[in-house]
């Protein structure tokens, strides 16, 4: 059975078509509600990972509808089934940012799109998707939730792509007894035996230049979990602005890879002491802390900016959120030091482990992390 929807009509009463309990359980998402706008619903597919539904024929009807909606029911996601007006698309845009604090994620079906409309929407900043939404098995909820939190706390982001997250895409898969024993365990005695070092290091990090000992930032871990993420400083303050003005040193763009990565060889970004802090792994001490939180594992994939997590969140690449975020990881010790890694392999890695995690090969590339630790490349 498929959420239900109704078309709005003059004497609409306006009101969710609410699915029974058994049905929402199954989807394990809180209440994810769907606004459809546009003249062929008999099209839209896939929409039993939505609890609740509405259809509008037009933007105002739509716009109507949603003034009726108190501020906390309002859709999670609105999809725009509509031929493209640039005008009154991006006047409806500008209301649903305005009415929703621009939490609300709009996609747009791909089939009323050209590659010239394509690029209009992209710089117009006003999509989050663009995809065919009459094919069957995609699973919106990991993408949606995920966009959600993007939003509400950058105040709004693009995401423009192609592709789907199907049915086998990302899953909450719960971490082993073992493993997080393993974690707590192993990650409580290295803060103690490395307290003289952390305090050390702190200490140079203040002395050679001012601002935070800790760079704290937005990461995306398993099943695109955001959570606060934690490293010695070894940038100059306000580096994450000048992302835009060194892209082109970018070494995945320069090898001909794509962009959803951002490495600088001999980043000017980083001091002198940050520089000595990278080459010895020293600057991720920090995430120990978030192991004991629980936020990620000492072995796992790299959690992503958020930036980056939002260009992965197709069935081609998603997949590698289905494993923890981790200090340490197969890419890491696969690919440590070589300056040819494209964006491509590090992904191809990334969903290798999330294919063959268990505690005996979590422990096997901890055995191999030594020995990377002191090169010269981070990565």
């Amino acid at each position: 059975m498929q959420a239900e929807t109704y078309q709005i009509t003059a004497d609409a009463g306006r009101k969710w078509q609410i699915l029974g309990s058994q049905r929402y359980a199954l989807t394990e998402k809180k209440g994810l509600a769907f606004l459809y706008v546009g003249h062929q619903e008999e099209s839209f597919k896939s929409t039993d990972c939505f609890q609740k539904g509405l259809i509008a024929a037009s933007f105002e009807q739509a716009q109507t509808l949603i003034e009726d909606l108190t501020r906390n029911n309002i859709p999670d996601v609105v999809f725009v089934d509509l031929p493209l007006n640039k005008v009154e698309f991006t006047r409806f845009c500008a209301y649903l940012k305005e009415r929703s604090a621009g939490k609300m994620v709009v996609i747009y079906n791909q089939r009323h799109l050209d590659a010239a409309k394509i690029k209009f929407l992209k710089q117009a900043d006003v999509v989050d998707d663009i995809l065919d939404i009459s094919l069957d098995g995609i699973n919106y909820s990991d993408k949606i939730q995920f966009l959600k939190r993007v939003k509400s706390r950058q105040g709004g982001l693009s995401v423009s792509y192609n592709g789907l997250m199907e049915n086998n895409g990302p899953v909450h898969r719960k971490t082993s007894i073992v493993k997080r024993v393993i974690d707590v365990v192993l990650a409580s005695l290295i803060i103690l035996m490395m307290l003289p070092l952390f305090l050390l290091v702190a200490l140079a990090v203040k002395l050679e230049s001012r601002g935070p000992i800790f760079y704290t930032s937005n990461r995306a871990g398993r099943g695109f979990k955001v959570f606060k993420f934690y490293k010695f400083r070894t940038m100059v303050v306000g580096a994450d602005k000048k992302i835009a003005e060194l892209a082109h040193l970018n070494q995945y763009t320069s090898n001909g890879g794509s962009t959803m990565f951002l490495k600088i060889n001999n980043d000017p970004r980083v001091t002198r002491v940050g520089k000595f802090l990278r080459n010895s792994s020293l600057d991720e001490i920090p995430q120990l802390f978030n192991v004991l939180k629980g936020d990620m594992s000492l072995v796992g994939n790299r959690p992503l900016p958020l930036y980056e997590a939002a260009t992965l969140t197709t069935n081609d690449s998603a997949e590698r959120f289905m494993a923890p975020a981790g200090i340490t990881g197969l890419w890491q010790i696969k690919k440590r030091g070589k300056d040819d890694m494209s964006a491509e392999e590090r992904i191809s890695l990334d969903i290798s482990y999330a294919r063959k995690a268990n505690v005996a090969y979590d422990l096997w590339i901890m055995a191999k992390t030594p020995t990377v630790l002191f090169q010269k490349s981070n990565v």
